[in-house]
């Protein structure tokens, strides 16, 4: 499975992105997919999850109740809907995916400022 993800971007505090993750090579719909983060001098940490069925998402405390995870598997994509931007968002985000094996995308920047 290969990841792309786009919709990065700079943005004032308060502000919205819409980040997406387009999955090719294999269909992505036995996956669980997931979003992570990693800021400026930080390890990465999980932002999002969302389960193959789309019957469970859980949220790091930090994003609850401003960010959202979707997925849509006709299309073979992820989406995270970041809303209310602050600047301790700013990171490179990453989608992951995981079924047996495990495989990340390149990362798309977010700059909250």
């Amino acid at each position: 499975v290969q990841l792309v993800e786009s919709g990065g971007g700079s943005v004032q505090p308060g502000g919205s992105l819409r980040l997406s993750c387009a999955a090719s090579g294999y269909t992505i719909s036995p996956y669980c997919m997931a979003w992570f983060r990693q800021g400026p001098g930080k390890g990465r940490e999980g932002v999002a999850f969302i389960d193959s069925g789309d019957s469970r998402r859980g949220y790091a405390d930090s994003v609850q109740g401003r960010f959202t995870i979707s997925r849509d598997n006709a299309n073979n994509m992820v989406y995270l809907q970041l809303n209310s931007l602050k600047p301790e968002d700013t990171a490179v985000y990453y989608c992951k995916a995981t079924h047996f094996a495990t495989f990340w995308g390149q990362g798309t920047q977010v700059t909250v400022s």
